[in-house]
This record gives structure tokens, sequence and C-alpha cells, in this order.
């Protein structure tokens, strides 16, 4: 049997005694139908180690330069989503949503969960980010010249998880492998700085 969502509605006045409805719709349904991509989304990253492997050569030529990329990357998602909150005015309910929005779904919805946000929500976020990095992050990497395949792939490994790092690979074997890297280490940092970060608001 297809779950049915569940919907609250109720009568809401506002401080002109203007009355409008409000509906609420139990995300419980959601969860349930995309169970089984949820289960997927782990051994399909894993997989992405497989082009990281065989250029393990281009990670020991530049190690410093890797970890300050992605390094950044992760302050910068950070930042950006603080950015977001404070420029909303989001509480820490939403704040907390949004935090993990650059690392894969794998991470970022139970993280979310366990820092008190609302992983469906995570989940939208992260496939936006991931889409938007997926068509437009080849064209920013040329608007700021960058050329450097291990660059290209940090940056698109960092800023749209899985979306940028499969982006990636399309782009080249380097960049795909940095990517994988970056995917997999932005998204153990975030892990261990979000629960300091949900505390700023």
């Amino acid at each position: 049997m297809t779950a049915r969502p569940i919907r609250y509605q109720r009568q809401v006045s506002d401080r002109k005694g203007k009355i409008f409805y409000t509906s609420i719709t139990s995300l419980s349904h959601i969860s349930k139908s995309a169970r089984y991509i949820t289960y997927l989304l782990t051994p399909a990253t894993a997989c992405l180690a497989l082009p990281l492997y065989r250029q393990i050569q281009k990670l020991r030529e530049y190690p410093l330069a890797i970890v300050a990329g992605i390094l950044t990357g992760v302050a910068v998602n950070a930042l950006c989503a603080l950015a977001v909150a404070l420029v909303f005015q989001l509480g820490h309910y939403d704040f907390v949503t949004l935090i993990p929005k650059s690392v894969t779904g794998a991470v970022g919805m139970p993280l979310a969960e366990e820092l008190g946000g609302t992983g469906g929500i995570t989940m939208a976020a992260i496939s936006i980010t991931g889409i938007f990095g997926n068509i437009l992050g080849p064209q920013v990497l040329r608007w700021f010249h960058v050329t450097d395949p291990v660059a290209q792939g940090v940056a698109m490994g960092c800023g749209s998880h899985a979306f940028g790092t499969v982006r990636a690979l399309e782009m080249g074997e380097v960049e795909g492998a940095m990517g994988s890297l970056s995917l997999v280490i932005t998204a153990l940092l975030t892990v261990v700085i979000a629960p300091f970060l949900g505390n700023l608001i």
C-alpha cells in the first residue's frame, strides 16, 4: 500500500484580523517513498573511490594544495549557510537543516536530523546545490580561469558533492579523482564542525 501524505489544516488570523488557512504536510510519507534511493546513495558514493585509486600519484604530488583547497571549500560552505541564515533571519531549526547542503545525501540527511533539523528539506537543499553545481560549475571555473585539473576537481567535489563529482568525471579522470576525495573529506569535516556551527544561531 502506498503511503499517503498526512495533511493538517488550521485557521489562522493575523494582527489585522484577516483569516487565512495554513496546511502542513507530514514528511514521513516522503521518507518512505525515497528510502530505496537513500539506501543506494551510500554504495554509489563508495564507488567514486575508484578514480581516486587510479590517480593516487596526483594526491602524493600535491598534498598541501589539495588539503588547503578542501579546507577552504568547507569554510566557504559553512559561511554561505550562515550568511543565508542571517540574511533571511532563519531560526536554529532552519539553520541546522541547511548546514549539510554541500555534502552527499547519505551523510547530510542523518546529520541534519541529529542536529534537530528536517532530513527531507536537507535532501532538497542538497539536490538543488548539486544540480546547480553540476550545470554551472564548469562555467564558473572558466570565468575565474581555473584550468588546473586538480583544482577543478577539488572545487567541484567540495561545492556540489556527488553531482559535482559526476560532472568532474566527465571533465577528466584527474578531476573525477580529486572530486571523489573532496566529496569524502568535505562530508567528514562538515560532520565535525556542524555541531559547533549549529550553536551560532
